[in-house]
């Protein structure tokens, strides 16, 4: 018998083998150590890239980067490596939290309660370490 494992928990646990045989350090790899490697852009180079560079009457980059957090909840918050890195450009390009909470409260209506609950765990992780670096 399967040791009532569903096929998920049994290729898991597969995959886990696999990658230990392959390189025993996986069996401890974390997302959030390879996030660490990825600065955070400065707001000048966002806004170059992604605001106003683009169009000088468009959007900003922190209007920008709320609405990826938008889109990231609305997918169910499933990157969650991504969505932390995308919180952490949207403070540095100006977004308080207040406002980043509000973005993702308001997908709720669309995204539903669990993708917002979900996003919203990710973006308390960023803003708690942001403050542990500040102090």
């Amino acid at each position: 018998m399967n040791d009532g494992k569903n096929p998920f928990e049994l290729m898991m646990e597969q995959a886990q083998a696999m990658a230990k045989s392959m390189n025993p350090a996986l069996e401890s790899f974390s997302p959030k150590g390879f996030e660490a490697l990825w600065p955070t852009m400065p707001k000048e180079v966002m806004e170059m890239a992604f605001g106003k560079g683009i169009s000088k009457d468009g959007l900003d980059a922190k209007t920008r980067l709320l609405l990826t957090l938008a889109g990231l909840t609305m997918q169910g918050a499933q990157n969650d490596s991504q969505f932390r890195l995308t919180v952490r450009h949207a403070l540095e390009a100006g977004a308080t939290k207040d406002e980043i909470a509000e973005t993702i409260a308001q997908m709720s209506m669309f995204a539903g309660i669990p993708a917002m609950t979900r996003a919203m765990e990710f973006a308390q992780e960023v803003l708690k370490d942001q403050e542990d670096k500040d102090t």
